[in-house]
């Protein structure tokens, strides 16, 4: 009786770490970003959309109740098993997994920490020079698309503030429509 419980409770928190990530996928994946920014439409692009809508929910938790921790750990726990599937349907053999997925992991840690930086400091030249350097280390002129990722991650930040925490614990969360918060800005 008592194992009926947790296994009630497991697949509760399953449900909603998967809806949370299901939107925040969703988040990432706007049509918008690839073909009116010029996020690159590839594996690598795809991943630092995802990084950078993964960090702006934790963000958004960090330090509320121990549920929203515990959802927080296993989004991110989530993430991880996303690119570690993706990397083996992209025919990565079983041997080259793990080095990839530390780069990968270092690449993630790394643009946590200098997009959270230029938020904290409220600084949207520091995040856009950021977000254009990590999204786009092929083109130098692609701060404007830098500049734009950047307004998006202002408002990201505004709307899930508007989101109760109990709202969020239960496995619900909104993003804003980047065609509608953006204005059009192509390389």
């Amino acid at each position: 009786m008592i194992l009926s419980l947790f296994s009630r409770k497991a697949k509760a928190n399953e449900a909603i770490t998967i809806a949370i990530y299901e939107t925040i996928v969703a988040a990432a994946r706007q049509p918008y970003f690839y073909s009116d920014i010029g996020v690159p439409d590839s594996p690598l692009g795809r991943y630092e959309m995802l990084s950078l809508h993964i960090f702006l929910f934790i963000r958004r938790i960090k330090g509320r109740n121990d549920a929203l921790k515990s959802i927080g750990q296993e989004v991110t726990d989530e993430f991880f098993r996303d690119v570690d599937h993706s990397l083996r349907e992209l025919g990565i053999g079983d041997s080259g997994v793990p080095k990839r997925m530390k780069k990968l992991a270092r690449m993630f840690y790394g643009r946590v920490e200098s997009y959270d930086r230029a938020l904290e400091n409220n600084d949207q030249t520091e995040l856009a020079t950021a977000l254009a350097r990590n999204i786009r280390p092929d083109s130098a002129d692609w701060i404007g698309g830098g500049a734009a990722l950047a307004n998006y991650v202002e408002q990201v930040v505004l709307l899930l503030e508007t989101q109760p925490d109990d709202v969020l614990a239960s496995g619900k969360v909104i993003f804003p429509d980047a065609a509608t918060t953006l204005p059009g800005q192509r390389d």
